[in-house]
């Protein structure tokens, strides 16, 4: 068997996660090798779009006004969102966390192949890895090729291989978590008659006005409006008999389907214009998560290390900041300034991101489920949705924000480990949004002190920090005068002082030591 030429980082998957590990690797100076099975994109139709702060990850990267072909950036939801199918009001909320990008699977790989090509990475497709075999010093991959068969060696390896993941079964690690059975959705762009819809949602004769984006129970399933901008308008259903038969899934289908949900007719006729369109029926489902994301040199993200039965693409949702947390960490590793234990870091906190996922997947999937019990729970949890502080609680499970990564010994601020929030920043060349400043993919300490007093304190860091000193335009109140963010505007350090006292700095320095080897 032919031996390639040694790499960095081989990683397997040139799906959205895959080529967002390999764009942030590039941007490190990292320049990785894509593997992919299929011999060129998958044409079909699957995420609608991204939900929460995965958002303004990708603003902060300069992705999100060419996934979303608008200009300006992100701004949350101000008006409502929905939680197991329940109206969640977050108009009341001062800053709401909860922020929507609605764009196709197939736009995010394509603004990803460009950038991760860009950054310089090799993606290979029709390429499939058929043995994984780690040495002390690398990892030895086969591969089936269009040329033949031939073996990679790698110093790491990523499995970006998705929820059947050749990589996470070659490697030995299990995938704990539940199947579900008894229940079968249904999903099909469709055209209905005029007049049946608008900005309000479709509206049913004989049931009533289905609002957009809000999944609708019944005693017989679940039915939901989805007019996605640019789209056909995407109609769903869940039932909780099995499907009889296995025939292609048709229009028709989706029609009964509806029929049985709502008690009412929704004629639906197939939508103009070339597609691919979605028509689509599931049975039953996944919640899994990978009994470890690390093992020696292979590492797991997106599908292959997590899936979820559950509305709203959390999976997706959280396999992007898979990749943008392993991205810095495994470029630190191979570039020599990665301090001891960082690499370890990554398994840990998306371990735990993960587990929080699932716990907010099976809440959904538990109060979409037929019987008078939920009923009762669903009641409940209605009335508890009414109150701002449930409300808040609800949106940063959504959003992700309620994620606090153990930062050692700099968490006594409140912020510390918490995701960043972007702000409008006045500098001495001008102004400028945080997310901008985060571009370069380096860390960033932002001091907004009097004096500069952070700033100074940590003058010998500018090799591998950058160090902006600013102040915040509008009056807006960040919650600290000065915080050091990791490459993935994570906290990893904050003070709330005017004039940060010596113990804060030397906080500071630890911080620095601890994620950056730079104390």
């Amino acid at each position: 068997m032919a031996v390639d030429t040694d790499v960095d980082v081989v990683v397997v998957g040139a799906g959205p996660t895959g080529l967002m590990l390999a764009a942030e690797l590039g941007l490190l100076g990292v320049r990785p090798v894509v593997l992919e099975r299929l011999p060129e994109p998958s044409g079909e139709p699957r995420a609608n779009g991204l939900v929460g702060q995965v958002v303004q990850a990708l603003d902060r990267r300069g992705l999100y006004e060419s996934l979303s072909g608008s200009a300006g950036p992100p701004q949350p939801d101000t008006s409502y969102f929905m939680f197991a199918g329940l109206p969640l009001d977050l108009s009341g909320l001062p800053a709401g966390p909860v922020y929507t990008l609605p764009v196709p699977q197939q736009r995010i790989v394509q603004v990803l192949t460009a950038r991760a090509l860009d950054m310089g990475a090799q993606i290979r497709a029709g390429h499939e890895v058929t043995g994984v075999v780690q040495r002390e010093d690398r990892v030895e991959l086969e591969i089936s090729g269009p040329a033949g068969p031939y073996r990679l060696r790698a110093r790491y390896a990523v499995g970006a291989d998705g929820a059947h993941s050749v990589t996470r079964k070659l490697s030995g690690i299990g995938f704990t978590g539940i199947t579900y059975d008894r229940s079968v959705a249904r999903h099909a762009h469709v055209a209905v008659p005029e007049g049946w819809a608008d900005a309000r949602g479709l509206r049913v004769p004989g049931f009533g006005t289905v609002a957009p984006f809000l999944p609708r129970r019944t005693e017989r399933g679940a039915f939901s409006w989805a007019p996605l901008p640019g789209r056909p308008p995407l109609v769903a259903t869940t039932e909780w008999e099995p499907a009889e038969g296995d025939e292609p899934m048709s229009l028709a289908e989706m029609a009964a389907s509806i029929r049985r949900v709502l008690g009412a007719e929704v004629p639906v006729a197939a939508p103009e214009g070339p597609g691919p369109f979605v028509l689509r029926r599931l049975t039953g489902g996944n919640t899994r998560v990978a009994d470890r994301f690390r093992d020696g040199r292979v590492f797991l993200i997106g599908d292959a290390a997590h899936v979820y039965a559950s509305g709203g693409g959390p999976g997706l949702n959280a396999g992007l900041q898979d990749a943008i947390n392993l991205g810095w960490k495994l470029a630190a590793q191979l570039t020599g300034t990665a301090p001891e234990g960082l690499l370890d870091s990554y398994a840990a906190e998306r371990t735990a991101a993960a587990r929080r996922t699932l716990t907010y997947a099976q809440a959904q999937a538990a109060m979409l489920g037929p019987g008078s019990d939920v009923d009762a729970l669903r009641e409940l949890f209605g009335e508890l949705l009414r109150d701002q502080a449930a409300i808040r609680r609800v949106a940063d499970l959504i959003a992700g924000s309620d994620l606090r990564y153990d930062m050692g010994g700099a968490a006594d601020h409140p912020l510390v480990g918490r995701h960043v929030q972007d702000l409008e920043l006045s500098t001495a060349t001008g102004p400028v949004r945080l997310a901008e400043l985060t571009r370069g993919g380096r860390p960033l300490l932002l001091d907004l002190t009097k004096g500069a007093t952070a700033a100074k304190s940590v003058a010998d860091w500018t090799a591998r920090v950058d160090v902006v000193t600013a102040r915040p335009r509008r009056s807006a109140d960040p919650g600290f005068t000065a915080a050091l963010l990791r490459p993935d505007s994570y906290i990893a350090w904050a003070t709330s002082a005017p004039t940060p006292p010596p113990p804060d700095l030397g906080e500071l320095r630890a911080a620095g030591e601890r994620w950056f080897g730079v104390g």
